[in-house]
């Protein structure tokens, strides 16, 4: 068995994932390659420059981000071609994943450079394997658009998704962004997960509507957070008991087209609008019956 430490080669372009929060997830293997190579890429490197020290880890640092990505991309092809090594690294998790190194990395293979992975941390899929959710398939959306109209398509276009959907969302949005998925998909499953690895790391687990409710007591909400919300049902489930007793208070309490209330209804119970559509024409006519009756 080799037990000889990994050592960068020259030439090669590393992504290196980095802890999200505790550093005792910083894998032998990061530590090890960051050490070794020529340069490392990092998102901000003030944040870098603290994991480096942590680590006792003394190369050249370099900065990598957003504004500057396809510069450095440039820059570094030429290193590499010339033989140094490099890696990649992002403020947590994963790099190029919701995160800069997109550019660096489809530069690096556009010119024949080899591009090794190095895994680690992601809370995507920290989130994931402790939410209860259905991980057999999911679909990563990660930042969703800040502008409201784009918001509404992308989450259009996911409502008839069957995975379990994983979002990325700040803090200060995310009652924001919980409200529209309501709107668009329904009161479906959904878990939050905060703060991943961290001291106060919270999983708060229920339908739409109930974490909507239970974040709005709160004076404020910190941290990084992850957003799961259940895929739509391969099978509509909706029991005929709850929906007539939604359709009558409904048609009592809150007075409004047929239409609009059959699609309302559609998507918080995932059921057939035009089954619901008929359930509401039916129960319209028992109600006026029994007014006539009377």
């Amino acid at each position: 068995m080799d037990n000889s430490k990994p050592r960068a080669e020259k030439g090669v372009l590393y992504i290196v994932a980095t802890p999200i929060g505790n550093m005792g997830d910083m894998t032998f293997r990061a530590v090890d390659i960051l050490q070794s190579v020529d340069t490392v890429l990092a998102e901000d490197t003030r944040h870098t420059a603290g994991l480096l020290r942590h680590f006792n880890i003394r190369t050249n640092l370099v900065s990598c981000h957003e504004h500057n990505e396809a510069v450095r991309a440039g820059q570094l092809v030429e290193k590499l071609i010339a033989g140094e090594s490099a890696a990649l690294v992002s403020n947590a998790g994963t790099p190029a994943v919701s995160d800069p190194g997109y550019r660096v990395v489809t530069e690096a293979i556009a010119n024949n450079i080899p591009v090794v992975p190095i895994p680690g941390a992601s809370a995507a899929i920290a989130a994931l394997s402790a939410s209860a959710m259905p991980s057999d398939r999911f679909c990563f959306i990660g930042f969703v658009p800040k502008k409201k109209g784009r918001q509404e398509t992308l989450l259009k276009h996911l409502e008839e998704r069957t995975e379990t959907l994983v979002f990325y969302e700040s803090p200060r949005r995310l009652i924001a962004l919980l409200k529209s998925i309501e709107q668009h998909m329904g009161d479906r499953r959904a878990v939050v997960a905060r703060e991943l690895t961290k001291i106060h790391e919270e999983f708060l687990r229920g339908r739409v509507r109930d974490l909507i409710d239970r974040l709005e007591k709160r004076n404020h909400i910190k941290g990084e957070v992850t957003l799961l919300i259940a895929g739509k049902p391969d099978e509509p489930a909706v029991d005929p008991d709850v929906l007539e007793k939604e359709i009558r208070h409904a048609l009592l309490e809150e007075p409004q087209s047929t239409a609009r209330l059959a699609a309302s209804l559609a998507k918080r119970y995932n059921g057939s609008k035009n089954e619901i559509y008929q359930e509401i024409l039916k129960i319209k006519a028992q109600l006026v019956e029994g007014a006539d009756n009377d």
